[in-house]
């Protein structure tokens, strides 16, 4: 067998994110020799099986970790801190702890205190995702081009963080390290918020007298169906990143909803100026967006 940065590989969580690490692992090589999934649910764990892109499927977290080089947990983040607490003494010495959840702060306050000494803690953030969910979402390609934000606490040893590095880079993804708190405020205007803001939407359409909710539907333009495909997202991952980046998500909200008064007052009073500014504002973004390949 060629080399690989992990001999064993644990997955926690095999859903759109997991099981495109497990799938890009097996599909790209030098990741893993072995791959351990694990899951709450036996059904999901059934179909992993029937799906193939697992060595071993254990429903214990703990027993999951025995043994592993690595352990990623790919669950919510809200769950985070049971799992550290559960994998922690299974854990073998000189093991790499990683994540892939959406907000940092809150994920190093819940795991860092169950990580024992001689294992290494190397957060991170894979930039890519669909709506979907589940181990039939996942695809090998799922983080070609993305980014994958890395936000070790401060005296993270080196070669642990090298190698979380080389991992993402091998699926294909572009790497870089962030501070944690810097993170979390970037992903609340580039993530969270727009995810709050299609909850949002689709919620006051739901909530539109039936005749008028049948017409929205009916006659969706390609704006509203954005913001469907967005808030077609997982409820219980994206309940928890509120709650984990709650402070940030309601900083940008109040700086968003600052803005939307003044393009209201510009619409009621005729300012075609500022409404024209605004949306060619917008554009030069998303040109932005397209020459980093990111859109």
């Amino acid at each position: 067998m060629s080399e690989v940065i992990f001999p064993r590989l644990t997955i926690i969580g095999p859903g759109l994110i997991g099981g495109s690490i497990a799938r890009a692992a097996r599909v790209f090589g030098g990741i893993a020799g072995e791959i351990t999934v694990s899951s709450r649910s036996q059904k999901t764990l059934d179909r992993v099986r029937e799906l193939g892109f697992a060595d071993i499927i254990e429903p214990s977290p703990a027993k999951a970790a025995e043994g592993a080089d690595c352990v990623i947990l790919c669950t919510p983040v809200g769950t985070y801190a049971a799992l550290a607490e559960a994998i922690a003494p299974s854990l073998k010495p000189g093991a790499v702890i990683s994540d892939v959840g959406s907000t940092k702060q809150s994920v190093i306050r819940d795991i860092g205190p169950f990580v024992p000494a001689g294992i290494h803690f190397v957060p991170a953030h894979p930039m890519a995702g669909t709506e979907f969910s589940g181990p039939d979402s996942g695809f090998a390609e799922l983080f070609q081009g993305r980014w994958s934000l890395l936000t070790p606490p401060p005296g993270t040893d080196e070669a642990a963080i090298q190698k979380i590095e080389a991992l993402w880079q091998k699926t294909g993804a572009q790497t870089a390290r962030m501070d944690a708190a810097h993170h979390d405020r970037v992903l609340a205007i580039v993530s969270h918020l727009p995810h709050l803001i299609a909850f949002t939407i689709c919620g006051t359409a739901d909530d539109l007298a039936d005749e008028t909710r049948q017409e929205v539907l009916q006659f969706a333009a390609t704006g509203f169906r954005d913001f469907t495909r967005i808030a077609a997202s997982d409820p219980e991952m994206w309940r928890d990143i509120f709650q984990a980046n709650k402070d940030a998500v309601l900083e940008m909200l109040a700086r968003f909803s600052e803005d939307a008064q003044a393009m209201a007052r510009a619409i009621r009073w005729g300012d075609t100026a500022y409404i024209e500014d605004k949306i060619i504002r917008s554009r030069k973004i998303r040109q932005s967006l397209i020459d980093l390949k990111q859109a």
